[in-house]
This record gives C-alpha cells, structure tokens and sequence, in this order.
C-alpha cells in the first residue's frame, strides 16, 4: 500500500523527497508515510509523540487518520479548499432572465442589461453586480473576448460646448453595404450629441443622397440646433470652395446653424457617433433586409429601440429619449436672409459665381450662387465672409486679384 520506510527518521525521509517530486505528490507521500508510520509504531508511542515527531498538528493528523479509513490512500490526495456551495451564488430564475434578456439584446453589455430588466419588471428584482452579469454571460459563451486596440492620441478641436440639448447635432453617412436584392445602402444618421437620442436613420441607395430632405425633416419635427457636426466628406463639404462650404452647409448658415467639420481622418473627434454606428450596424444590418423598404423599417426599429429602451451608461443608464427635448429655434417657413455689421459692403454672387470688387469681378463659388457676402475692408486687405464665416482674404497689393482659400495663407 504504502511505500517502505526510507532513512532513519521520516524528518531525513521528507528532505530527500522534497526535492524531487512536486508539491502535489509530495503531500501525497508524507501523508501516506505518517499514516505507515503510526500504524506500525501505535504500541510504542502516543499519537500526540507522534506527532510532534513528524511536525504535524493533532488536528492534520487526525483528519489523515480518519480519510485513509474512509478512502484508503486515495483519501490522502489534496483536496480543493473551495466551497462545494455559495450562499451568494446567483440563483437559476435570475441566471435564466439575464441569458434571456442577452439573447434578446446580443450588443448590450452587462452594466444596460442589468439597468435595463431593473426598469422594466415591476417587481423588486434583485440583479447581481454588473461584472458577475459578465461572468454569467460568458460561462454561457454569450461573451467573447475582445482584443483591446491601440487607439490614437485625441485631438481636441475648438468646437461649440455641449450643455444642453440641441447646442450641437452630428451626422454622418455610415459605411455602405449591399440589401439582398444586391443593392447598396448608404444609411445617413443624425444624432443630437447631448442625449445621443437618434433623429434620424435613413436609407439612401446613392452615396451623399438627397441629404436635404432628411435634415428639414428633422428640422420640422425637432427644430434647429446651435450647430451640426460632420466630417469633411460629400455632401457636408467641397474641397472646390472656400472654407469648404457645400450646397448644404450654405443652407444650414442661412439657417443660423454653424457647420462644425472634424479634421480630416480623425473619426475620434467624432466618436459618440462613431460608436452608435457601431451598435446599428450589429443590430440593423447583419444581416441585411431584403431591399431598401424592409431595410428603412429595420433602421426604424433600431432607432425606437436605441431611443427608447436601450440604457446609455453616460446617462446614468437611462435611455436618451430622458434626456432629450425639441429645439425653441422652430424651422421658418422662407429662409431668412443673413444679418452683416453696418460698416460690411453687401455683394451678391451671381448665377456664375463671381462678385464685384470695385472695378473687378471675382470668382468665389457656385455654391454660393445667389448669396450675399460681406466684405470687410482693412488697411492693405478686404476679408470675405457669409454670414459669420470667414472665407478669405483679397489682397489689395497683388497684382492679380483672386479670393485666398485660406486667410492664414496670406500672413
């Protein structure tokens, strides 16, 4: 059973075993030895001698004795000293709702899941912490882990502060993908930055769109913001005319909206847009309707759902329509014409895109076609401006005269 006795003492027995087995074998071995030992000495010594003989505690020993009758030797194996039950354990009720309620909602995390079944049942219910939710989640292979990615240093650019609702709104076109009738779908969304609350969700099967139509429905239906947010792609801007300005920022100054653009290929600096596309895109096109009528009323869904349900961990886990609130700036019936300084000298651009500089005439934009600017004259320059945007500078001490595209360019 056991193996014979080595050395003189087991004290000499253990330093030559300790180091040439494992840890795990070697407990299995002493104890298999104090067990051969006693059994055979019992008629000589106490068992508290025995013991102290071997630096054991009564207690230890006993336990030994008492797992080898019950066992034998396999009663001398380490055991684990973890609990066989948790009273904090979470129970099989609750441990079903959460699969269910992530089944139901495959994107949300553990924090939305948990704020979410807490505000939808009527009873007390009583939800584990958020990190055992993911513990549960994954057990249930409903969680994978994810690489974290390096992310760039955040560029901080000098855009209006958002207080309230409708100070600023983003947009952006999100990547195009193909319905299963093999066309491509280029959703346009727009999204107040304050409460994230979706305004809308658009399918458009031509890239840039007819984005007009979807920006003065939102404008009827919630009113004007401070500003709008968008990247430098079309139709939110034109690399061909000053300032970058596009048929539809134009219209949006003529509005009294500001156009905010983040710098070129820096999504970050507009990443709560960036990250809600990423939640449409899980959950509104993969997979893809069948066509581009099946695909808006899945947009359509998303949207209530995102707007109405979905817990937002920035707003203390409450879903953006808490947050949100229509605009006091109402969308006018007939566009308003721009307000200049009285010391400004008003120019209309004609129908080819140029305006009149004393005796000259100067090319600006056919996007500004039918538009007045204001010229503010200095010393030795004249600044151009629509509405409160500056667009350039006219040199006066250029022998040719042509709108700079940039006023920085002429320091």
């Amino acid at each position: 059973m056991c193996r014979p006795w080595i050395g003189s003492s087991a004290v000499g027995w253990a330093d030559d075993v300790r180091g040439m087995t494992s840890r795990k074998t070697y407990t299995r071995l002493f104890r298999e030895q104090f067990v051969e030992i006693w059994y055979r000495t019992r008629n000589e010594v106490t068992f508290v001698e025995h013991c102290e003989r071997l630096g054991v505690s009564r207690e230890s020993g006993y336990e030994w004795l008492k797992r080898y009758e019950r066992d034998n030797a396999n009663g001398l194996e380490t055991r684990s000293s973890a609990p066989h039950q948790c009273p904090h354990e979470t129970d099989e009720a609750t441990t079903a709702l959460l699969i269910s309620a992530r089944k139901e909602h495959p994107t949300w995390g553990p924090r939305k899941l948990k704020a979410w079944l807490e505000d939808s049942h009527p009873w007390d219910l009583h939800l584990p912490a958020p990190s055992t939710i993911g513990d549960i989640l994954k057990r249930a292979g409903l969680i994978s882990s994810k690489r974290r990615r390096r992310r760039p240093t955040r560029f901080s650019a000098p855009f209006q502060t958002v207080a309230a609702p409708n100070d600023v709104w983003t947009t952006d076109f999100k990547g195009h993908f193909r319905t299963r009738d093999r066309r491509y779908c280029y959703p346009l969304t727009l999204v107040d930055c304050f409460s994230r609350y979706i305004l809308r969700c658009d399918a458009y099967f031509a890239a840039g769109g007819d984005a007009r139509a979807s920006f003065e429905a939102a404008f009827i239906d919630y009113g004007l913001p401070s500003a709008i947010r968008s990247d430098n792609g079309t139709p939110f801007a034109s690399s061909h005319a000053p300032a970058g300005l596009s048929k539809l920022s134009v219209w949006w100054i003529r509005l009294g909206i500001t156009p905010e653009r983040i710098t070129p290929a820096s999504p970050w600096e507009n990443g709560r847009h960036e990250r809600m596309h990423r939640t449409l895109k899980a959950e509104a096109t993969q997979p893809a309707q069948a066509n581009r009528k099946q695909q808006q009323l899945a947009f359509d869904g998303f949207r209530d759902e995102f707007n109405y349900e979905r817990p937002h961990e920035a707003l203390g886990q409450k879903p953006p329509a808490t947050s949100y609130g229509a605009s006091g700036r109402h969308y006018p019936k007939q566009l308003p014409e721009l307000e200049y300084p009285d010391a400004f000298q008003l120019r209309r651009v004609s129908d080819v895109g140029v305006f009149s500089w004393g005796r000259r005439r100067v090319f600006i934009s056919n996007v500004l076609r039918g538009e007045v600017i204001g010229l503010s004259t200095q010393d030795d320059a004249t600044d151009v401006f629509f509405g409160p945007l500056l667009l350039g500078r006219l040199r006066h001490d250029k022998p040719e005269l042509g709108l700079v595209r940039k006023p920085d360019d002429t320091e």
